[in-house]
């Protein structure tokens, strides 16, 4: 009787040991999103599940722990999760990936939009007030494109240039972010094909209006300097500030004169409905709007903030010099993340891990603004790839954060990016790639022709 009573309670420990380890640590990142602020929304998108070895928590761990690490593979954040078991005194029985496979098919995107939305949130509201332009929330837009495995069903989804012979390119997705730039965390991004009716990037943007507010100022390029789009941010109590499309004509004899090279001007609306608006719809836009231009250094803006007293040149010419930091965020994600290339072999999946490294990046942004917070400086002056070399080291050798967090947010804020405004590079490659020829054929039938002729 004593010694089943011993073996119960054994059982006992260790299921609770097992569960404290799956719900709490998961690879370190739950630290982070089982703070005060996050602990309602993560249990809010919990899908049901059953006890299993990788209940979702850790799925998602294991999932962002994948897009930080430099391998990648979901054989090393297996084994990655069997060296921590067993250091944790639990059983490892497999470290095959079939397991861990299945259950990142089962997470919800519901749950991993949430989380990111919710974390990018969070950042973007609780910065201070020095980190904003004038008190105001500046929201930058761009977009990108990103590749993914050659399957039939990538390709269906998102297919590649038409400009390709079948077989030889791959599935080319378009990705539009809007990026909070007092702090560089995403706040909403929309992924579609490359090409197709809806899928450019104003139309990407259109899909994403919930993440402005009124009182916040959109910074983007010349491509998104479009009559319907002002419209629209004007109407949503949004600024704007784009540089001039070179399809307008700026003319500053005309309109009214706030100075050299500074007027108001009224913009008609095109005669000629998009394809994209409906009747009713392009029936509500207003048939004029009043924008201000400005030129600076032989560059014209195009602007909603019109009071030309509050908001001298000056001050719109380094505003949007700032525009920069988006392209800088985009190299984040795509190359320091390695998003540029995904892994998943099918549209769902795909989607899945395009938010998951978002997410991830967001928890680093996380990092980094209260390590700016703590120092008294900008997030924009601290490192990106040295917080996510500091994280990946304390995640690996296992430090508990909520232990001490000073010092890790101490060592984040020690090394500061250069400030080196005006820089220019050559957009061109020094060193010379390996001299293989381009495949130009399906890889399945350039297998046949070595297995025939041998390689030419």
């Amino acid at each position: 009787m004593r010694e089943r009573n011993a073996k119960f309670h054994s059982k006992q420990h260790r299921q609770q040991i097992s569960r404290r380890a799956q719900r709490v640590d998961a690879v370190g990142f739950f630290n982070l999103l089982t703070g005060p602020e996050l602990l309602e929304v993560t249990e809010a998108h919990l899908p049901e599940h059953r006890e299993r070895l990788y209940p979702p928590t850790v799925a998602l761990s294991m999932f962002m722990r994948q897009a930080l690490d430099a391998d990648g593979s979901c054989q090393k954040a297996v084994n990655s999760w069997a060296a921590q078991r067993r250091a944790e005194g639990l059983s490892v029985q497999s470290v095959r990936t079939g397991g861990y496979c299945k259950a990142r098919e089962r997470l919800p995107v519901s749950m991993v939009t949430g989380l990111t939305h919710a974390v990018g949130e969070l950042i973007s509201a609780r910065a201070k007030a020095g980190w904003r332009w004038r008190g105001r929330h500046v929201k930058l837009v761009d977009g990108t494109g990103i590749s993914m495995p050659d399957t039939p069903e990538n390709q269906d989804c998102y297919p590649q240039p038409s400009s390709q012979a079948a077989g030889v390119g791959f599935p080319l997705a378009r990705v539009v972010g809007v990026i909070c730039l007092a702090t560089g965390a995403v706040i909403d991004a929309a992924i579609g094909p490359q090409a197709g009716k809806g899928n450019s990037e104003l139309g990407l943007l259109r899909t994403l209006g919930a993440a402005f507010s009124p009182g916040d100022v959109m910074l983007a390029d010349a491509l998104y300097c479009h009559y319907f789009l002002v419209a629209t941010m004007l109407a949503a109590g949004v600024g704007v500030l784009f540089e001039q499309n070179g399809a307008r004509h700026t003319d500053f004899r005309r309109g009214v004169s706030l100075g050299a090279r500074d007027h108001l001007v009224y913009w008609t609306k095109s005669k000629t409905r998009p394809e994209w608006m409906s009747a009713e719809q392009y029936a509500e836009f207003p048939d004029a709007l009043t924008v201000r231009e400005v030129m600076v250094d032989g560059q014209i803006l195009v602007t909603t903030l019109v009071n030309h007293r509050d908001v001298r040149k000056s001050a719109l010419d380094r505003l949007y010099a700032q525009r920069w930091n988006v392209e800088l965020d985009l190299r984040h994600i795509k190359t320091t993340l390695g998003v540029d290339v995904l892994r998943c072999l099918t549209p769902r999946m795909v989607e899945k891990e395009l938010w998951v490294h978002l997410l991830a990046y967001n928890l680093i942004r996380l990092l980094m603004a209260q390590a700016a917070l703590d120092a008294g400086v900008h997030p924009r002056q601290l490192s990106f790839k040295h917080t996510l070399q500091l994280w990946t080291e304390w995640t690996m050798y296992r430090v508990d954060l909520g232990a001490d967090p000073d010092t890790l947010f101490r060592l984040i804020a020690q090394l500061t990016v250069g400030n080196r405004p005006g820089r220019i590079e050559p957009r061109a490659r020094k060193r010379r790639p390996k001299p293989y020829p381009w495949l130009k054929m399906p890889r399945a039938e350039a297998r046949e022709q070595v297995r025939r002729y041998g390689h030419l």
